[in-house]
């Protein structure tokens, strides 16, 4: 399959630059034999009686700094994770590259050293802890496509209300649409919940490369699966019930702990890049955003809910006015039935 497979038209207006006042008041597109329209908040309406949501806990950390070289020019940077305590791998954007040994300015008048760099990637040393700085001076990793600045608002909404574990560097939007409430609702209706850890990589909005999707390769993201996980999804399974992953990090997070049909604890990192013709071991039905075109997350959505029938959905979507990608609406995937 080529890019161009996963290509569609979005007109502008339809990209969600700015969250809805409520959480739970996002559309939702129900996607099995047929389209249905619905909003977020008639969930536990669709779900089923021990169905399992299995959730990314993962929390965005404010990434994105904006400094200067000793030149003066300007130079913005995009945390990709933290290697040590004073260390960062992060996108470095400027006018020049800087160059290894050179310094860069930050806010506090904080100096900050290139140490080295790999493909777009620069490994930087502060002279205090990375962490309690960005919180301090750090800003909200904002996706390229929403197209302006951060506002206070965006410190809440573009975190998940169960986030919990501090080092993503993007959100995992699916699950932006939960609010407490709706939460409760669905733990009333017999739903259960379990969490799995990725934490979400700038690289996430990188474009595929290559016009032949099997020449592309994704960047490594950190993942962690814990035995509980592991075991409430067997209890599902084995009951006959639905084990429901809340967004593609969900996914990935699963998948890349299957093995031979099994699921077992996992914590390392995973490039794993499903395209259709993946056989998936561990999910049975995805809550997902509408991605960008030609992007690996349509790719890996297609690959669950085939091709054909999620370009049919896009292109209905996008008829209906939902709004897009991380701000936008959401869409309940359910398996194509033969």
């Amino acid at each position: 399959m080529l890019l161009s497979d996963f290509d569609y038209e979005l007109p502008d207006k339809l990209i969600a630059r700015y969250p809805l006042p409520k959480r739970s008041a996002s559309r939702l597109l129900v996607v099995g034999s047929t389209f249905d329209d619905r909003v977020f908040s008639d969930l536990p309406q669709l779900l089923n009686n021990n169905d399992l949501l299995v959730c990314n806990n993962t929390r965005v950390i404010r990434a994105r700094l904006v400094g200067k070289k000793e030149t003066g020019g300007g130079v913005e940077i995009l945390v990709e994770r933290l290697l040590e305590e004073n260390e960062i791998s992060a996108q470095v954007r400027a006018s020049k590259s800087p160059k290894v040994g050179s310094i860069i300015v930050l806010p506090g008048d904080y100096a900050v050293t290139v140490l080295s760099r790999q493909d777009n990637m620069f490994r930087l040393r502060f002279p205090v802890p990375v962490r309690p700085y960005l919180e301090q001076y750090g800003q909200i990793p904002l996706p390229p496509y929403i197209g302006r600045e951060e506002v206070p608002t965006d410190s809440e909404r573009y975190q998940t209300v169960y986030a919990r574990n501090a080092g993503a560097v993007a959100a995992p939007t699916a699950g932006l649409h939960f609010d407490q409430r709706l939460l409760d609702e669905v733990k009333r209706c017999g739903v259960r919940q379990a969490f799995i850890t990725l934490h979400v990589g700038a690289g996430t909005f990188q474009p595929l490369r290559h016009d032949s999707v099997i020449d592309n390769s994704l960047h490594s993201e950190r993942c962690f699966v814990e035995y509980n996980v592991c075991k409430a999804v067997k209890t599902a399974r084995e009951s006959g019930n639905r084990v429901i992953a809340v967004g593609t990090t969900s996914v990935r997070a699963l998948e890349a702990a299957s093995v031979n049909g099994g699921l077992f604890p996992y914590a390392g990192e995973t490039d794993l890049f499903i395209t259709p013709g993946y056989q998936f071991q561990s999910v049975d039905a995805i809550l997902t955003n509408f991605h960008l075109p030609k992007s690996s997350l349509l790719m890996l959505v297609a690959a669950f809910g085939g091709h054909r029938r999620i370009m049919a959905a896009y292109k209905h979507a996008v008829s209906k006015g939902y709004r897009f990608f991380s701000y936008g609406d959401a869409m309940l995937l359910l398996p194509e039935k033969v």
